[in-house]
């Protein structure tokens, strides 16, 4: 890519509306430009932390492998949104991975960079410890779902978080999702099972709430979002 894309591009992130042009052009001066095919890892449990990841294009799951060999997802990065962001505690090591949902396009900036970046920065530094803040939240917002909410609530509530991050509008009312995930994933951030989640996805199709074909199940057409409850 080229540096003046990269500027232009790093220039329009919300996240680095506090820094002016000289230091965004310092920026794009240190990140390194990557495509990552889907199934692939931008970062895996136990490697180095020598990198903070910014999503240009795609999605990315990110998460851990419990002790009784079961997947924790603990979020969904789409464009614009940091991985891998949490580096100040002084870990020097993964402890969750980071692996593309779909083909996806990021930035990479160097750790000791962005640790500096943040010292001299603290509009910045505020901006990133927000964007820590509301995935606490999310997160505390889940385990809330599971005590309070049943299984076909939280799958509909997954439905409507990925037609507010990830949706594309066709037409009036409509919205299609490409979220990548498997049933199992899903099953996996909603805290339900394999066998709840197609139930759930096959009911709402019945009701010609959402569309999806058995060849593409990844692609979601949700025909009202207001008709999600």
């Amino acid at each position: 890519m080229l540096h003046s894309s990269k500027f232009l591009i790093l220039r329009d992130f919300d996240v680095f509306k506090s820094l002016n042009d000289n230091q965004i052009e310092q920026l794009s001066n240190q990140v390194i430009y990557e495509k990552y095919k889907k199934g692939s890892y931008l970062f895996n449990v136990g490697d180095p932390m020598s990198n903070v990841y910014i999503l240009v294009k795609g999605s990315v799951k990110v998460g851990l492998n419990t002790s009784n060999d079961k997947v924790m997802i603990k979020e969904i990065a789409y464009k614009n949104e940091f991985v891998g962001e949490n580096v100040m505690p002084g870990h020097t090591e993964r402890r969750l991975f980071a692996h593309a949902v779909t083909d996806t396009e990021a930035f990479k900036i160097p750790t000791s960079y962005f640790k500096a970046l943040l010292e001299r920065n603290p509009n910045l530094c505020h901006e990133l410890t927000q964007i820590l803040i509301g995935k606490m939240a999310s997160l505390e917002q889940r385990m809330n779902n599971f005590v309070f909410k049943k299984a076909q609530s939280r799958i509909v509530d997954f439905l409507k978080d990925l037609a507010k991050n990830n949706g594309m509008r066709i037409g009036m009312d409509e919205i299609l999702v490409n979220h990548g995930l498997s049933h199992k994933e899903i099953a996996n951030i909603t805290d339900t099972s394999r066998q709840t989640v197609a139930r759930v996805l096959g009911d709402l199709k019945r009701q010609n709430i959402i569309h999806f074909s058995a060849r593409k199940p990844h692609k979601i057409l949700i025909r009202n979002v207001m008709n999600l409850c």
